[in-house]
């Protein structure tokens, strides 16, 4: 897809995002106008192949928008940490969500004489709205130069209005609608500002160059497993068999990158091939 297409097919995401009107234009066709339509997006997608998507997209997803609707979560692998256990005989809190959802669902859908969704708009109740505002300004006084959110200013600068969703739905499910009450906001503010702070690690290590980013992504698993072992060891076969890379070559590149900046060494133990870390990244001031 050219970038052409790809800027015209994610402006029109944005749009129906935004619940504002769609008009598609046909030359062969009939055009048309969508319109009171709504969209949720739920994306899961491996790490090359969003790595692929950025570098034929260029900043594209970036900066039309599209990326900072999102809520980012980029997990750490569990891999190796997964020991069976037996499933629970029953699910009540699942069961009590579905109950709730099935009730939501068989509400009649809102829509007028033309079949267009027409949904209440809700309210914040008043603490709610403080609630608002000091998160919002919170964030916004982060987005200048030199801020912590500076290099994240497009998602940043969504985040009180995606935490307003959120609080939306919390509140539809909890009690209906109705106002929008402080607690619904002030959880769904705590989630949003989590999210965040993924989205700075994810678009951090993103715009590095893939040598720079498995170089980060080691160092912080080594830092991790060597405080959780109390030990400034590790086997290098261990870590590549249990650590974030599994490719040799990046896995050695990584390496030299984390020696030139005296962050580790690699030594014989005999045969083995040892990795030491610096033992001043184990104090969490000197990492």
């Amino acid at each position: 897809m050219g970038k052409d297409s790809v800027m015209r097919n994610l402006g029109l995401l944005n749009q129906l995002w935004d619940g504002t009107s769609l008009t598609i234009d046909r030359r062969s066709t009939e055009s048309f106008t969508v319109r009171g339509a709504r969209l949720t997006v739920a994306l899961q997608v491996q790490e090359p192949t969003l790595r692929e998507f950025f570098a034929r997209s260029g900043a594209l997803a970036r900066g039309t928008g599209f990326f900072a609707r999102f809520l980012v979560a980029w997990p750490e692998s569990t891999q190796g940490y997964r020991p069976f256990t037996e499933a629970p005989a029953n699910w009540p809190h699942v069961a009590a969500f579905d109950r709730r959802i099935t009730e939501i669902l068989n509400i009649p859908a809102p829509l007028d004489e033309d079949e267009t969704l027409t949904p209440t708009l809700l309210t914040l109740e008043r603490d709610a709205k403080e609630c608002w505002i000091e998160f919002h300004n919170e964030i916004e006084s982060e987005l200048r130069s030199g801020g912590e959110l500076y290099d994240v200013r497009d998602v940043a600068s969504k985040s009180a209005d995606n935490a307003a969703r959120l609080a939306a739905l919390f509140q539809v499910f909890e009690q209906g609608i109705r106002p929008i009450s402080y607690e619904c906001f002030e959880s769904a503010s705590r989630i949003v500002a989590w999210h965040l702070s993924e989205s700075r690690r994810f678009f951090g290590e993103l715009a590095l160059p893939a040598e720079l980013a498995n170089a980060a992504r080691l160092d912080n698993w080594l830092i991790e497993y060597c405080r959780r072992e109390q030990v400034t060891l590790i086997g290098k076969n261990y870590t590549r068999q249990h650590g974030p890379i599994r490719d040799g070559a990046a896995l050695d590149a990584a390496i030299r990158e984390l020696e030139e900046l005296n962050r580790v060494q690699l030594e014989k133990d005999g045969k083995r091939l040892i990795i030491k870390i610096n033992p001043a990244l184990l104090n969490k001031e000197g990492a």
